[in-house]
């Protein structure tokens, strides 16, 4: 059985957390929920409302993070999920965070990033060279670390898979799950 860990915070994109959270069980995975601290963290819904140019904002599900970064030991786990939402611009900031994403980079193992995930690859500093996708106004961030932007639904560069926003799901996960099968 894989083992599967997602990484999170409070304002993390309601769907780009549950979705794969659901999605990688019905597979048969063990997923676990990391987050800056053990609780349950607030989910937050982004839309779009007629009339207005940017997303808007509402509170989502409440999700229990199983574990804290500090706690984590990645070398047991065999995929890495980094959903969207506000939390990367907040979690991309906790030096633990950052040493799991980089082993997982490091180590080839498959790294999941939507939306404004790649906020937190950034941080890793895990773009530079890479070709990725992200929500669109993330392209200017993602060059600037070093990354070729591509406007596309979902974006796989060797064992990071990229996609912009919960409406690439399906191809999002049906990447990322091919990277795990392997």
């Amino acid at each position: 059985m894989k083992k599967v860990l997602i990484v999170a915070g409070d304002a993390v994109e309601a769907l780009e957390i549950m979705y794969p959270f659901q999605r990688l069980q019905e597979e048969g995975c063990q997923v676990e929920i990391a987050a800056p601290t053990k609780k349950t963290l607030q989910s937050v819904v982004h839309d779009f409302e007629p009339g207005i140019e940017t997303y808007t904002e509402k509170l989502g599900y409440r999700v229990p993070a199983h574990v804290a970064f500090k706690s984590v030991k990645p070398e047991q786990y065999d995929g890495l999920v980094i959903p969207g939402g506000r939390a990367p611009e907040y979690i991309r900031n906790e030096p633990a965070l950052l040493k799991i994403v980089k082993h997982f980079l490091s180590a080839g193992k498959p790294v999941a990033a939507i939306c404004h995930a790649g906020l937190v690859l950034a941080a890793a500093k895990g773009l530079k060279g890479r070709t990725v996708t992200a929500y669109p106004a993330l392209k200017s961030d993602m060059e600037a670390a070093g990354a070729t932007y591509r406007d596309a639904e979902v974006v796989v560069d060797g064992n990071l898979v990229t996609s912009r926003a919960w409406p690439d799901h399906p191809a999002f996960m049906r990447e990322f799950l091919k990277l795990l099968r392997r």
